[in-house]
Protein backbone atom coordinates (compact mmCIF):
# COMPACT_ATOMS: atom_id res chain seq x y z
CA UNK A 1 0.00 0.00 0.00
CA UNK A 2 1.22 3.97 -1.24
CA UNK A 3 1.85 5.94 1.80
CA UNK A 4 -0.04 9.23 0.49
CA UNK A 5 2.36 12.17 1.87
CA UNK A 6 -0.18 14.65 1.73
CA UNK A 7 -2.29 12.59 4.58
CA UNK A 8 1.02 11.87 6.13
CA UNK A 9 1.78 15.97 6.72
CA UNK A 10 -1.51 16.16 7.60
CA UNK A 11 -1.50 13.91 10.26
CA UNK A 12 2.12 15.59 11.32
CA UNK A 13 0.53 19.56 11.26
CA UNK A 14 -2.49 18.48 13.16
CA UNK A 15 -0.77 16.47 15.64
CA UNK A 16 1.72 19.59 16.38
CA UNK A 17 -1.32 21.80 16.60
CA UNK A 18 -3.23 19.40 19.01
CA UNK A 19 -0.35 18.74 21.46
CA UNK A 20 0.12 22.45 21.61
CA UNK A 21 -3.57 23.27 21.91
CA UNK A 22 -4.17 22.40 25.31
CA UNK A 23 -1.33 25.25 26.45
CA UNK A 24 -4.38 28.02 25.97
CA UNK A 25 -6.07 26.47 29.04
CA UNK A 26 -3.21 26.17 31.15
CA UNK A 27 -0.76 29.02 30.32
CA UNK A 28 -1.54 31.97 32.80
CA UNK A 29 -0.35 35.13 31.07
CA UNK A 30 -2.75 36.78 29.46
CA UNK A 31 -2.66 36.82 25.63
CA UNK A 32 0.34 33.95 25.89
CA UNK A 33 -1.41 31.33 23.74
CA UNK A 34 -0.26 29.13 20.42
CA UNK A 35 -4.05 29.73 19.52
CA UNK A 36 -2.97 32.69 16.56
CA UNK A 37 0.28 30.37 15.52
CA UNK A 38 -1.93 27.48 15.47
CA UNK A 39 -4.15 29.49 12.97
CA UNK A 40 -1.42 30.93 10.94
CA UNK A 41 0.71 27.07 11.11
CA UNK A 42 -2.34 25.95 9.87
CA UNK A 43 -2.90 28.75 7.05
CA UNK A 44 -0.13 27.63 5.42
CA UNK A 45 0.20 23.87 6.38
CA UNK A 46 -3.03 22.62 5.79
CA UNK A 47 -4.00 22.11 2.63
CA UNK A 48 -7.80 22.08 2.66
CA UNK A 49 -8.35 26.22 3.05
CA UNK A 50 -11.75 25.57 4.97
CA UNK A 51 -9.93 22.88 7.45
CA UNK A 52 -7.05 25.48 8.14
CA UNK A 53 -9.83 27.84 9.19
CA UNK A 54 -11.82 25.56 11.17
CA UNK A 55 -9.42 23.80 12.99
CA UNK A 56 -7.92 26.85 15.36
CA UNK A 57 -12.02 28.25 15.68
CA UNK A 58 -12.81 24.41 17.36
CA UNK A 59 -9.32 24.82 19.90
CA UNK A 60 -10.46 28.39 20.38
CA UNK A 61 -14.22 26.84 21.13
CA UNK A 62 -13.08 24.33 23.20
CA UNK A 63 -10.55 26.05 25.43
CA UNK A 64 -13.16 28.71 25.77
CA UNK A 65 -15.75 26.30 27.46
CA UNK A 66 -12.59 25.25 29.53
CA UNK A 67 -11.41 28.80 30.46
CA UNK A 68 -14.79 30.36 30.57
CA UNK A 69 -17.18 32.09 27.40
CA UNK A 70 -17.50 35.42 27.19
CA UNK A 71 -19.73 37.53 25.52
CA UNK A 72 -21.18 36.19 21.92
CA UNK A 73 -20.67 39.54 20.09
CA UNK A 74 -16.97 40.16 21.29
CA UNK A 75 -16.48 35.95 20.14
CA UNK A 76 -17.46 36.76 16.82
CA UNK A 77 -14.80 39.84 16.77
CA UNK A 78 -12.64 37.04 18.38
CA UNK A 79 -13.46 34.30 16.12
CA UNK A 80 -13.03 36.17 12.61
CA UNK A 81 -9.68 37.50 13.98
CA UNK A 82 -8.00 34.32 14.07
CA UNK A 83 -10.03 33.59 10.68
CA UNK A 84 -7.78 36.20 9.47
CA UNK A 85 -4.74 35.09 10.70
CA UNK A 86 -5.66 32.11 8.78
CA UNK A 87 -5.85 33.80 5.49
CA UNK A 88 -2.64 35.60 6.33
CA UNK A 89 -1.26 31.65 6.42
CA UNK A 90 -2.59 31.13 3.20
CA UNK A 91 -0.11 34.06 1.72
CA UNK A 92 2.50 32.36 3.77
CA UNK A 93 2.60 29.19 1.66
CA UNK A 94 4.28 30.97 -1.09
CA UNK A 95 7.25 30.87 1.24
CA UNK A 96 7.93 30.21 4.58
CA UNK A 97 11.13 31.61 4.75
CA UNK A 98 12.25 32.81 8.60
CA UNK A 99 11.60 36.10 8.11
CA UNK A 100 8.53 35.73 6.13
CA UNK A 101 7.34 33.56 9.29
CA UNK A 102 8.63 36.43 11.31
CA UNK A 103 6.78 39.20 9.65
CA UNK A 104 3.53 37.11 9.60
CA UNK A 105 3.60 36.16 13.11
CA UNK A 106 3.71 40.01 14.05
CA UNK A 107 1.46 40.74 11.15
CA UNK A 108 -0.94 38.00 12.81
CA UNK A 109 -0.31 39.72 16.28
CA UNK A 110 -1.32 43.17 14.96
CA UNK A 111 -4.33 41.88 13.24
CA UNK A 112 -5.35 40.05 16.90
CA UNK A 113 -5.15 43.61 18.96
CA UNK A 114 -6.72 45.62 16.55
CA UNK A 115 -9.86 43.41 15.41
CA UNK A 116 -10.27 41.88 18.97
CA UNK A 117 -9.78 45.64 20.31
CA UNK A 118 -12.53 46.92 17.93
CA UNK A 119 -14.67 44.31 18.93
CA UNK A 120 -14.19 45.35 22.73
CA UNK A 121 -14.73 48.68 22.41
CA UNK A 122 -17.93 48.06 20.15
CA UNK A 123 -19.66 46.39 22.71
CA UNK A 124 -19.94 49.01 24.71
CA UNK A 125 -19.66 48.07 28.12
CA UNK A 126 -16.47 49.06 29.45
CA UNK A 127 -16.07 52.26 26.69
CA UNK A 128 -18.05 54.91 25.55
CA UNK A 129 -19.08 54.37 21.86
CA UNK A 130 -16.99 57.41 20.62
CA UNK A 131 -14.05 58.13 18.59
CA UNK A 132 -12.13 58.61 22.36
CA UNK A 133 -13.87 55.89 24.02
CA UNK A 134 -12.08 53.60 20.84
CA UNK A 135 -8.50 55.53 21.40
CA UNK A 136 -8.75 54.65 25.28
CA UNK A 137 -9.81 51.01 24.50
CA UNK A 138 -7.06 50.67 22.17
CA UNK A 139 -4.45 52.62 24.57
CA UNK A 140 -5.21 50.57 27.68
CA UNK A 141 -4.70 47.14 25.59
CA UNK A 142 -1.18 48.24 25.14
CA UNK A 143 0.15 46.29 27.90
CA UNK A 144 -1.34 43.11 26.76
CA UNK A 145 -0.18 44.06 23.31
CA UNK A 146 3.31 42.75 23.51
CA UNK A 147 1.97 39.20 25.50
CA UNK A 148 0.28 38.79 22.48
CA UNK A 149 3.98 39.48 20.30
CA UNK A 150 5.84 37.09 22.36
CA UNK A 151 3.03 34.14 22.61
CA UNK A 152 2.39 34.54 18.76
CA UNK A 153 6.17 34.88 17.88
CA UNK A 154 7.55 32.14 20.03
CA UNK A 155 4.64 29.37 19.09
CA UNK A 156 4.77 30.43 15.31
CA UNK A 157 8.83 29.74 15.03
CA UNK A 158 8.32 26.63 17.51
CA UNK A 159 5.97 25.50 14.89
CA UNK A 160 7.72 26.17 11.38
CA UNK A 161 10.83 25.41 13.35
CA UNK A 162 9.53 21.88 14.46
CA UNK A 163 7.86 20.95 11.27
CA UNK A 164 11.14 22.46 8.82
CA UNK A 165 13.81 20.58 11.37
CA UNK A 166 11.63 17.05 11.06
CA UNK A 167 10.80 17.53 7.28
CA UNK A 168 14.71 17.85 6.70
CA UNK A 169 15.11 14.48 8.93
CA UNK A 170 12.19 12.38 7.32
CA UNK A 171 14.30 13.73 3.57
CA UNK A 172 17.67 12.74 4.94
CA UNK A 173 16.33 9.26 6.09
CA UNK A 174 14.77 9.17 2.48
CA UNK A 175 18.09 9.65 0.75
CA UNK A 176 19.98 7.78 3.10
Amino acid sequence: MKKNPNIIKLVFVVGIIALFAMLRIFIQIPNITPIAAIALFGGTMIKRKELALILPLAILFISDLFIGTYSVFLMGFVYGAFILIGMIGFILRKSMKMHRVIGASLLASVVFFIVSNLGFWAQGLLYPVSWVGLVECYTMAIPFFKYEIIGTLAFSLFFFGIYELSARRVLALKVA
